[in-house]
Formats: C-alpha cells, structure tokens, sequence
C-alpha cells in the first residue's frame, strides 16, 4: 500500500536457522552460483506467541482511522462507533468482519464509499505475524491492503505490504518502500516472481521492490475466497524479511501455522513467497517500529489509474463505477444508455479474520 499493549516475550533464536534445502516447491528467480546461494539462504528460528486478536479483541487491539485517504481514494473511513452503527465491523467469537458500505449511491459531488481502515496498538520491530483470512475484498475499484509501516515517519520507517491488489486482478504483490539507498537483488530464492528491485519510495512512482505471486493465482481476490482463503505470514528481523501464503487447502500449510500455536518455527516454513535480504539494503537502519494497518479503498492513485482499471476489464470508469451510477450493459433489463444503481456490486468488499497472530 502507498503511503504517500499486551506483554511481549524476547525471541529465541534456534541453533540452526536455515530452511528445508529439499522444499518441493524450491525456486531460484534468475541464476545463482553456490556462493551466492549459501549468501542468500533462508533462515528461520523460533518465535512465541505475544498477540492473540480474535474476535471482539480486534476493537481493542487497533485503532479506526477516520482520515482523508493517503492514496487519494473514493473512499470515507469512519470510526469505530459509525463502523459498528452501520454494520461496516461485525465480531463474533471466531471471526472479524470489516467491509465497505454496499447500500448506498454516492452523489458525484459527496464523500466517498464507507470503508473501514485500523492501525494495531502495539507497534513490532523483529517478529512474526500471521494472518489467518477467510475472505477479502473483491471487485472492480476495490484496492484492499495488509501492510505495516509507522505513518508519522513514512518512509523512513519502511513499509511492508504483506497484501495487496486492484480491481480483482490476481496474483497478489508484495513490496517493501523505504527511504534511499536500498534495494533487493535480482537472484533470490523464492516462490514468487520479481517486479522491481529498487525499494526507494522516491523513485519509479513510488513502486517500491517487490514480488508477484504469480506460482499462486489463488493468493488474490475471487480464487482467493474461493479457495476458502487461507494464510499469509510475515517474518521482519534485521537480517532478512521473508513473507509466505499458503491457501486453505494447500498440503504445505506448516502445523504451527493451521493451528495457531503458541510457538512457531520459521526454519520449518519452506521457500517463501517473497524474500528481502540486506544484502543490498541495511534493514535496521531503513526499518523501524512499525504498526500492523489494514484498510480497503477504492479507485485512487493505483485502482483508479484509468490504464490500470481499463486493463482489468472493469466497466465504466473507476469513480462512476464506485459511486455506483453505471451505463445499462445489460438491456432489456435497463434501458440502454441509461444509468442504474448497483451499489451491490460491493457485498463481497470485505475482509474476513479468523485471526492475527503476532510471534515475537
């Protein structure tokens, strides 16, 4: 995503902090010598559970921002208390529901969508956190995101986008934005598939370094839910950040993982999805304490980019799309070249937490 407390345990670290070599779903993007592969090796160690946020314990963990949208979306955050009066938040002993409003016709010229953005309490330097989802947002305008960064001191603080997509165009993304002279190297071992390299925020439109998940077109959107969701997890150490997705009925899904365990094992993990060394970047100096934030938006300054809307095969325009006034595609059923209220179209902008997780 651009940007433009509980009692903590220490981390303990296992004697040997190295991934499967044999993982079967070991992939090397571009080629490595052996020298390089020992340089660039995944690690792994032992976390212990810190934050458990299931249920009703999301009110209490994050903060609602009711904010103008950083990324200039069509979008009206609201606050705790109008969230829960109009149904945007719905907890129950299992799950947390955050969604965008999917009743109302926006006026061209009134605020924009209701939508929900939260920003945990805790702030976390090295850690884990794992995010158990049944559902996320889908369709055309939406831009929802999972990431962590601290707001008041973007980007020097870093930004880690754990998830985050437009317009139900999969596969997901994942990006780092920091401040100068940091980057990540063309010959990594991971799943996923290199977009960009260089991580500073003030170059390439703020594009950040990152990946595609593009070995998983179920990490993302429609498939996603389809697939019943499934799991995504971060690890940030001064070493390395690495973050992996595993769907709902993936076989490689880790024990500790499925079952929310008090202890998890990194170095158990396998080749993850996205993997930042600091081989060309020193993680402590462009990372700093950092929230966890998860909004949904619409349109702004990448969904609503009518090159990147009309490429995903999205009606109308992004904004007319949002406010819910559309051209009749679809006659007899409405006159054509008349408008028609849908603002339907976004029963399924929501987001579903089992839980979050946080190990450190």
């Amino acid at each position: 995503m651009y940007f433009h407390g509980k009692a903590r345990v220490r981390r303990t670290r296992s004697p040997d902090a190295h991934g499967p070599v044999h993982d079967p779903r070991f992939r090397i993007t571009g080629t490595l010598t052996l020298v390089s592969l020992a340089q660039l090796a995944v690690a792994g160690g032992l976390y212990t559970l810190s934050d458990s946020i299931v249920g009703d314990d999301f009110y209490d963990a994050f903060n609602f921002e009711d904010i103008p949208d950083p990324t200039h979306g069509r979008v009206n955050y609201v606050d705790s208390a109008t969230a829960q009066l109009l149904g945007l938040t719905v907890a129950t002993a299992n799950s947390f529901i955050m969604r965008a409003d999917d009743t109302t016709v926006l006026s061209p010229t009134g605020p924009g969508r209701n939508s929900v953005r939260i920003r945990s309490n805790n702030e976390y330097t090295t850690h884990v956190a794992v995010f158990d989802i049944n559902h996320m947002p889908e369709g055309c305008g939406t831009w929802p995101a999972i990431w962590e960064t601290l707001e008041a001191d973007w980007p020097d603080s870093g930004e880690i986008d754990i998830v985050e997509g437009v317009n139900n165009v999969s596969p997901n993304q994942v990006h780092l934005h920091t401040g100068p002279n940091c980057s990540i190297p063309s010959n990594i071992r991971q799943l996923g598939t290199i977009l960009t390299t260089d991580c500073d925020a003030s170059v390439n439109y703020n594009s950040g370094c990152g990946s595609a998940l593009s070995y998983a077109p179920n990490s993302f959107g429609p498939a996603f839910n389809a697939a019943g969701g499934g799991w995504y997890a971060l690890e940030r150490t001064d070493d390395y950040i690495s973050v992996w997705f595993w769907s709902r009925d993936s076989w490689f899904t880790p024990v500790d993982v499925r079952l929310g365990s008090p202890v998890v094992d990194t170095s158990f993990w396998g080749t993850p999805a996205a993997y930042f060394p600091n081989t060309d970047c020193d993680l402590a100096s462009h990372f700093g304490p950092n929230n966890i934030i998860i909004n949904l938006t619409f349109c702004g300054d990448w969904a609503g980019s009518a090159a990147v809307y009309n490429a995903s095969g999205c009606p109308s325009t992004c904004v007319d799309f949002v406010n819910s006034k559309l051209l009749c595609h679809s006659p007899p059923s409405c006159s054509p070249f008349h408008f028609v209220d849908n603002p339907q179209a976004f029963k399924n902008a929501y987001f579903q937490f089992a839980s979050i997780r946080v190990y450190q």
